[in-house]
């Protein structure tokens, strides 16, 4: 076990010849380097998982944007690609666990890197808890015997809501015995259910686009926008999009755990978010097109389970539904996973509470069993707030998307600014002598226009709109419910970290 140099700011290393080796950061080889290309492509594309996001939030965005809020779904994926590609860069030079972490400290200095792995991980761990909610999206439609509370489904009521809650915590349990069983059972785990989330997820689009009722031209109307008008239609109706296409630098939190990560990583980030967005935007597109009516009000409440079972058939639509579910789980563990790591990452270096504990990792089976735990647990707890009101499904959702965009954010910031004073190394060889992946000429830019895109959205999504997170009025710490989560997040880092410093032996 390592710990992190007095000082507050992190050096950039020297390349390596040896991807196999952390010494140059300063670490030792402690989880399994077991993962090939597809299974760190898995990582990516399960934690973004484009059936479980989609099927999720689908219902949200139409209820507030009409047809018309398929249009965001491209300015999102465009503005996350130029994420992406910076964060391709940085995998390709520091293949670490804990990316963002790890990118932000060593591009700025150890405390902000600090904050933003600890909002990272924080807002992971409230993406945990959402994902498993959407398991309430799909199982009553399959089978009404899964509505173990209540008789009303619909995740914005009050049964609906609590037996989310229900569900996601049974799903919880599961996942978390996974990410402590085994580096290989994850591995397999996740690369089977990407695998049935893709097939399935072409099956879907085929099915959808062939049952069309109308014409693609139908999401230029904007029936359904009018009460906040186009502008407003496709800022909420991002919130879709914004949600679905996170997570897709999950590849290079596994980079401890991938084989030749520097060539690896950069091009399963591309590839997982590119996917994943191609793949979610026809999804949506065919979801309005084969909806059986888009002005009868089930679209805006039921969502595409309401679609493929109507449109589909009670048969081939429950099939896919289940294809869903397998798709909900592995997402819900994928998450888990890449907050395990970060915890991990953030706790070698000695930057957490009972950091001990956290960076052990099981020398049989390459895992860190007390992250797993915790980010369970405290992921089950964030549930527990479905009990208290139907608004918090969607407080809970938002959050966690602003949290990472913000955390995303506190990567792109600083890699800006080192780009600016000529300090970025473009160049720069793998362990077999290929170049790098980089953006080149392109950097400042690119950079530029993603640090923009990222602030904009995180002001966005945050921005409390009684609509959006108190329709029904008289829960104002629902609509305020994200600026006083980040902001509860940061007073509680701040504090730590005053506490940190206070009772840190003094150097002689």
């Amino acid at each position: 076990m390592t710990t992190t140099a007095p000082s507050d700011v992190r050096p950039d290393p020297p390349h390596s010849s040896d991807d196999g080796s952390l010494t140059e950061f300063g670490y030792h080889q402690e989880l399994h380097r077991s993962l090939g290309r597809y299974a760190s492509f898995a990582a990516g594309f399960s934690f973004i998982s484009v059936l479980t996001t989609v099927f999720q939030f689908f219902a949200f965005g139409y209820a507030f944007g009409g047809p018309v809020f398929f249009w965001a779904w491209p300015a999102v994926l465009v503005g996350q690609l130029l994420v992406a590609a910076c964060f391709a860069e940085l995998a390709a030079r520091y293949p670490i666990s804990g990316a963002i972490y790890q990118w932000s400290s060593r591009l700025s200095n150890l405390t902000f890197g600090w904050f933003a792995g600890w909002i990272m991980v924080i807002g992971q761990i409230v993406v945990v808890a959402a994902a498993a909610l959407a398991l309430q999206m799909v199982l009553p439609a399959i089978w009404s015997g899964f509505q173990l509370i209540g008789t009303d489904p619909a995740p914005t009521s009050a049964d609906g809501a609590a037996n989310a809650a229900v569900l996601g915590v049974v799903l919880l349990v599961l996942t978390t015995v996974v990410n402590i069983l085994d580096n290989r059972v994850l591995s397999v785990v996740n690369r089977v259910g990407v695998t049935a989330e893709i097939i399935g997820a072409v099956l879907i689009i085929v099915l959808l686009l062939t049952h069309s009722e109308r014409t693609p031209s139908i999401t230029f109307h904007t029936e359904g926008a009018a009460q906040s008008g186009l502008l407003g239609a496709l800022l909420v109706g991002s919130f879709t999009a914004a949600y679905v296409m996170i997570g897709f630098d999950s590849a290079g939190e596994m980079s401890e755990e991938t084989r030749d990560p520097r060539r690896t990583a950069p091009r399963t980030i591309l590839t997982a978010l590119g996917s994943a967005g191609v793949l979610g935007g026809l999804i949506v597109l065919g979801g309005i097109l084969a909806a059986p009516s888009l002005t009868d009000g089930r679209l805006g409440v039921d969502g595409l389970s309401y679609v493929l079972t109507s449109s589909l058939g009670d048969g081939v639509g429950k099939a896919l539904l289940a294809d869903v579910v397998v798709a909900i789980t592995v997402a819900t563990l994928a998450i888990q996973t890449a907050a395990c790591r970060m915890l991990f990452s953030m706790a070698r270096d000695g930057q957490l509470p009972f950091a001990r504990r956290l960076a052990r990792v099981n020398p049989r089976t390459g895992m860190p069993t007390a992250p797993a735990l915790v980010v369970g647990i405290l992921a089950a707890s964030v549930l527990l707030l479905n009990f208290a009101s139907p608004e918090a499904f969607l407080a809970i959702g938002t959050t966690c998307i602003v949290m990472l965009y913000l955390a995303y954010a506190m990567v792109t910031g600083p890699l800006l600014i080192t780009r600016l004073r000529g300090r970025f190394t473009v160049q720069g060889t793998d362990e077999s002598g290929r170049p790098l992946f980089s953006l080149g000429r392109w950097g400042i830019p690119v950079n530029t226009l993603a640090l923009l895109y990222g602030l904009f959205m995180t002001v966005n999504l945050a921005w409390p709109r009684a609509a959006v997170y108190d329709p029904a009025g008289g829960h104002w710490y629902f609509q305020w419910f994200t600026v006083l989560f980040l902001g509860v997040t940061v007073v509680l880092g701040a504090a730590f970290r005053l506490y940190r410093r206070r009772t840190a032996p003094v150097t002689p």
